[in-house]
């Protein structure tokens, strides 16, 4: 019954930017910590960023800090992803993830067994 959508992939070019976004239902959305990973085919899925429920903490990858920002609106149960200065190494799809409500954790998690719910995903392709 929980469902995440993700929407705003696309193509794009080398320093270009892109913002993803993920709507959830079927759930309360502003008690899980919400997180995007990405996939190369042929590779393992890839942390990339997550947000917090309540105090809002964030997590990045060494490869994106700086360059991608993560940020959440829970009236409208959406978690964004904006991506700046886009590289072609950045070209994957993007998947959405929840956790359900647990331990309160300073910090986001990093893993994939961490979250419960995936979205379907959704291509991002940055042309060099």
């Amino acid at each position: 019954q929980v469902q995440l959508v993700e929407s705003g992939g696309g193509l794009t070019q080398a320093g270009d930017s892109l913002t993803l976004s993920c709507t959830a239902s079927g759930g309360a959305f502003s008690l899980w910590t919400m997180g995007w990973f990405r996939q190369i085919p042929g590779e393992e899925r890839e942390f990339v960023a997550a947000i917090s429920w309540g105090t809002g903490s964030t997590a990045y990858a060494d490869s994106v800090k700086g360059r991608f920002a993560v940020s959440r609106d829970d009236a409208k149960n959406t978690v964004y992803l904006r991506m700046n200065s886009l590289v072609h190494q950045d070209t994957a799809v993007y998947y959405c993830a929840a956790r359900r409500p647990g331990v309160h954790m300073a910090v986001p998690p990093r893993t994939e067994r961490a979250y419960n719910y995936w979205g379907q995903g959704t291509q991002v392709t940055v042309s060099s």
